[in-house]
């Protein structure tokens, strides 16, 4: 993950765990008590409760993982180096768009848990937000071209790790996870360069036009006009979604 050696640099402070997002995951994994988490990173949503081993591509995330932080194995989701069934659960979290080979990683996944797959993502079906349909609407046409949707993911799941179940996971207002949709209620943010930097889109294509609109529409007052409504929402459902899936047993 030759792409997370070139911009993963200020991971560890602009993708900070939100404690909502990771309530969500930690219920989705229920009472699973060994987990391997597969494109690691930083080691956010890595449950500090249970046993975790990581697996991560990219040599400049894990030299970011905070002193304590689970055992971390340089490695692809499509060839883990984890014995078969050697771990209650895996779980990959936002990271199944930057696989080489999704079925092949999903398979790998189910090869080494006993139990349960878990998948934090995002899926178009509730198309573009403010920030993609506004400014940046190739954002949403990348993102469309590497994100399975709802229906298509759950097929892909079910073919190759077994039932699903799927989770809307809202983002906060203030969510210290700095993801794409994080800022939602907080547009001047898409103006700093750091938190660009930990979106990996925002790498895949020039914003210089997209920004200028943007810091015209907050300095007019434009923006604030379009969007009162979300001014007093807490939550948005930006399609982000956890898929739980149930392995079957050989």
């Amino acid at each position: 993950m030759t792409l997370y050696n070139t911009i993963g640099g200020n991971y560890a402070q602009m993708r900070r765990p939100d404690p909502r997002i990771a309530a969500i995951i930690n219920t989705a994994l229920g009472d699973l008590t060994q987990i391997v988490n597969i494109g690691a990173g930083t080691g956010a949503y890595e449950p500090a409760d249970r046993t975790v081993l990581a697996v991560e591509p990219s040599a400049t995330m894990i030299q970011q993982r905070p002193a304590g932080a689970a055992p971390c194995s340089q490695g692809v989701a499509e060839a883990l180096p984890i014995d078969t069934k050697s771990t209650d659960a895996a779980m990959a979290i936002l990271t199944i768009h930057h696989w080489t080979d999704l079925e092949l990683g999903l398979r790998e996944m189910a090869r080494v848990a006993r139990k349960s797959a878990l998948i934090l993502t995002w899926v178009p079906d509730t198309g573009p937000f403010w920030l993609t349909e506004e400014y940046f609407p190739e954002i949403f046409e990348i993102d469309c071209s590497i994100f399975p949707n709802t229906a298509a993911l759950t097929a892909i799941l079910e073919r190759n790790v077994g039932k699903v179940h799927v989770t809307p996971v809202p983002i906060p207002h203030d969510s210290t996870d700095g993801s794409l949709c994080a800022y939602w209620r907080r547009p001047e943010a898409y103006l700093d360069p750091q938190v660009r930097r930990a979106i990996s889109t925002f790498s895949k294509i020039n914003p210089v036009a997209g920004l200028a609109r943007l810091r015209d529409d907050l300095e007019g007052g434009r923006w604030r006009e379009r969007h009162q409504h979300l001014l007093n929402m807490d939550t948005l459902d930006c399609g982000y979604r956890v898929f739980r899936c149930d392995i079957e047993a050989a």
